[in-house]
């Protein structure tokens, strides 16, 4: 796994990152993917944007997989748990619209 790789060289280097270094790492890593998402829209000018898309995409993933370790979270669980929570949430409020333009 990447992560034993990095917690590795940090043993090298001096200490492990904490919890909280992996979460600042993902901010800059999700601004990042802002930038070039940006890029993907034309309304920034980034040269060899797509590649750099897809590696922040599979970086960001990788630290929300870390996180979630960390954390003692399961993953898989509570991604299904709240797609469940989500598509009735926004069923509900289908109906509602629904609703209000049939009174209207």
């Amino acid at each position: 796994m990447v992560k034993r790789i990095y917690d590795e060289r940090n043993r090298l280097v001096g200490r492990e990152w904490t919890r909280e270094e992996f979460m600042l790492g993902f901010v800059g890593d999700v601004g990042d993917l802002a930038k070039l998402a940006a890029a993907a829209e034309g309304a920034r000018r980034i040269p060899g944007w797509r590649p750099a898309l897809e590696y922040e995409l599979s970086d960001c993933l990788w630290s929300v997989l870390v996180l979630a370790h960390l954390h003692d979270v399961d993953l898989a669980a509570a991604f299904f748990r709240t797609m469940s929570e989500l598509e009735e949430h926004v069923a509900v409020s289908i109906e509602r619209a629904r609703s209000a333009e049939g009174t209207a």
